[in-house]
């Protein structure tokens, strides 16, 4: 009721960390029913993968009724229209409301959403935000993000913003406070966690779920041990102007692109920033690359850069050696050979915790999915939005694993900008 009061009264921003089971999609859904009443509009709910949006919310059954999710939120009698394949519903206020993913969000057309929940936040792309939230301030929009916890990664972020933000709500509910489940049934689900996952993991994981802690890391996180080992060398690492910065590259078209910025020192990896983007024209990351005014060395990109078009005539390799970049190609691995390098080399990286922070966010997100009836890890990572940023990371540590590559000495060059930008200069 407190989340609700403060929709009703015209609140625009909750976060609300509830734990599993306690009911966090249907106050978005009911609440987004009431809002496409109030206000004729676009309104989405997102989750983590577009993929799963289908089961998790649009085929749902509530368990307590044995009701569709979608049908109780949005009954027939205010609906004009239901599409099940694009998972749209038109209402008769005129409003219309789409399930989507945060893995597609901006391949879809239309007008922009004047209300929008975040479901699984914690598991969601946080570029989403970065993009849609400018999109809600200016048309006055609210958005919902809710989540149980999955370490200390954006969701944990947004929280304490928001607690420390007079015209938002931040709420975190765990089985305790709520009291949906009794003592015999969370200590039962702690006996079961313990069953699947041993003493230590299955007691954590509970404590994750059910007590909303954002201590345990990530359920088949794949650095998990070597970042926890990391965090003593994970702070303020600046630039050194007298090395060359060497870009690491994982392309996309329709998805995301992940760029690293690393400097070489003896017997250390000193990574100083990370930039990704989505949907765009390699023209726009070069001038990104240009305005961070480092002196750069080698540009890696993967094995089929030299096929890669990224929505032009030239390919990505002949835009960037245009541009002034020298280009270097990965030599082609399996994903577990690159899993495997960055492992080694991760005990010799220091990392920017500032610029590296979604990079960071990425690589403690990078992770196995878990069959929930097997209890057994998939063969290779979750493609989602972590994946091109340990993709670009994995390629990294194949680039610099051979020895030449580290003791290869040249001079530092300085990519000349676009005479239309050059006003000020732009390289130190």
């Amino acid at each position: 009721m407190p989340a609700w009061t403060y929709l009703e009264n015209g609140g625009r921003h909750a976060e609300l960390v509830w734990h599993r089971r306690s009911g966090k999609d249907d106050l978005g859904l009911h609440w987004t029913a009431v809002a496409a009443f109030e206000r004729v509009g676009t309104y989405w709910y997102m989750l983590p993968l577009a993929a799963q949006a289908k089961k998790a919310i649009w085929n749902a059954v509530n368990p307590r009724t044995g009701l569709k999710r979608i049908d109780e939120a949005f009954p027939a009698s205010i609906r004009r229209r239901k599409n099940d394949q694009e998972m749209y519903i038109e209402f008769a206020s005129g409003s219309t409301f789409q399930v989507v993913g945060s893995d597609n969000f901006n391949s879809l057309v239309g007008s922009p959403p004047v209300g929008l929940v975040y479901s699984e936040w914690a598991l969601s792309n946080p570029a989403a935000k970065a993009y849609l939230r400018p999109i809600l301030a200016e048309n006055g929009g609210w958005q919902i993000f809710n989540t149980t916890p999955r370490g200390k990664n954006h969701a944990y972020r947004t929280l304490q913003a928001a607690k420390e933000d007079p015209r938002a709500f931040a709420q975190v509910l765990t089985a305790r406070d709520t009291g949906i489940l009794s003592d015999e049934q969370l200590d039962g689900l702690l006996a079961d966690y313990i069953k699947d996952y041993g003493e230590a993991l299955g007691t954590a994981y509970f404590e994750q779920e059910f007590m909303c802690s954002f201590e345990t890391p990530v359920m088949g996180a794949v650095y998990a041990k070597e970042l926890r080992e990391a965090a003593q060398r994970i702070r303020a690492v600046p630039y050194d102007p007298s090395k060359p910065v060497h870009l690491f590259w994982d392309l996309g078209r329709a998805d995301k692109t992940a760029v690293w910025f690393a400097q070489l020192a003896p017997f250390e990896y000193r990574v100083i920033d990370y930039l990704e983007g989505v949907g765009k024209h390699i023209g726009e990351y070069i001038v990104e690359l240009q305005a961070k005014r480092y002196v750069y060395g080698d540009c890696w990109l993967p094995h089929d850069a030299n096929n890669e078009l990224l929505a032009a005539e030239r390919t990505v390799a002949q835009q960037l050696r245009a541009a002034g970049f020298k280009t270097r190609t990965v030599t082609k691995t399996s994903v577990d050979t690159r899993i495997e390098a960055a492992r080694l080399m991760l005990p010799l990286v220091w990392f920017d915790e500032r610029r590296c922070e979604t990079g960071l966010d990425a690589l403690r997100n990078y992770r196995y999915s878990v069959d929930e009836d097997t209890k057994q890890f998939s063969k290779e990572p979750l493609h989602d939005w972590a994946s091109h940023a340990a993709d670009a990371f994995g390629y990294m540590a194949i680039a610099l694993k051979e020895p030449k590559q580290r003791s290869e000495v040249k001079p530092a060059r300085r990519v000349v900008a676009p005479a239309s930008r050059s006003a000020g200069g732009y390289w130190m």
